[in-house]
């Protein structure tokens, strides 16, 4: 069991995990693919202070860097959900589950919007993980929904398995697999009864019993059911404490001005306060 975990790979969630370090506990950092991090793409930054003119990607690093020489671990996948039980924090990550006794939340902007469909067939042919689903597809229509830099990976893998996979993005697939039919589309949406029977993307149909929706990241509200929001961002107070004790937040998922120094200032408070809840509610 870690004593913090920290859901996100960029500033606010680096700056939190070296805070975590610097007051002796263990902290494990779960971020997805790097491309995915708006701050990976950014081609230049000036108004970070002391390191003008770096590009997003160089920052990212030194960020990565600096928190690995403090001992923080990272694991790279998706959480799908948190739950809470008798001072424990359950992560699912993907088909593993990690345990901590703290929770830093630093998602970034996550569109929270669901598609038509999506949320009736969720566990009745819905699903958001390739990896932990996947077997149950096997010699079945799938439909891949690729909205993160390592969904292409995940198709492959399920047409490894042996499944029919058709891919659909609005972008143009990086490193898919050429037996794999891509349909380029934007608006998606779930068809079915009682389960999946098919998925409209733009104007095509495709007939599926699966459809792995593979976005970067889970909503706030999705991972922890009963987590206060203020509009489509989380609702803390100047400790960077959210409705549930415990759970911490900070950086773009908390609010404007979206920007990396308050990312950083943010992860730092969220961290120290993690740190001092764990102080304050040893193990029974």
């Amino acid at each position: 069991m870690y004593d913090v975990a920290v859901i996100g790979g960029g500033p606010a969630g680096l700056s939190a995990a070296i805070q975590t370090r610097a007051r002796g506990k263990s902290v494990l950092v779960v971020s997805g693919d790097d491309r995915d991090n708006p701050l990976y793409k950014t081609q230049r930054i000036d108004n970070y202070l002391g390191f003008y003119d770096v590009t997003g990607k160089e920052l990212l690093e030194r960020f990565r860097t600096h928190a690995a020489q403090m001992g923080v671990e990272r694991k790279e996948g998706r959480v799908l959900n948190i739950m809470a039980m008798n001072g424990t924090f359950y992560l699912s990550i993907g088909s593993d589950m990690e345990q901590a006794r703290a929770v830093v939340l630093a998602t970034g902007v996550v569109r929270s919007a669901k598609y038509a469909g999506e949320e009736e067939h969720l566990g009745a042919g819905v699903s958001y993980c390739a990896t932990c689903d996947g077997m149950l597809y096997r010699g079945k229509e799938v439909a891949v929904v690729g909205l993160a830099a390592d969904a292409p990976q995940e198709a492959n893998w399920l047409k490894e398995i042996g499944c029919k996979v058709t891919y659909i993005s609005p972008n143009e697939p990086d490193a898919l697999r050429p037996d794999i039919p891509a349909v380029k589309a934007g608006k998606v949406e779930v068809l079915g009864g009682q389960k999946v029977e098919g998925l409209r993307a733009g104007s095509t149909t495709i007939p599926c019993e699966g459809v792995f929706i593979l976005r970067a990241s889970m909503a706030p509200a999705d991972l922890l059911p009963g987590l206060e929001l203020d509009g489509n961002y989380i609702k803390v107070d100047r400790n960077m404490a959210t409705s549930i004790p415990g759970v911490f937040a900070a950086g773009d998922c908390t609010g404007l001005p979206l920007q990396v120094s308050k990312a950083v200032g943010e992860g730092q408070v969220a961290g120290h306060r993690a740190a001092e809840y764990i102080d304050h509610n040893p193990i029974a």
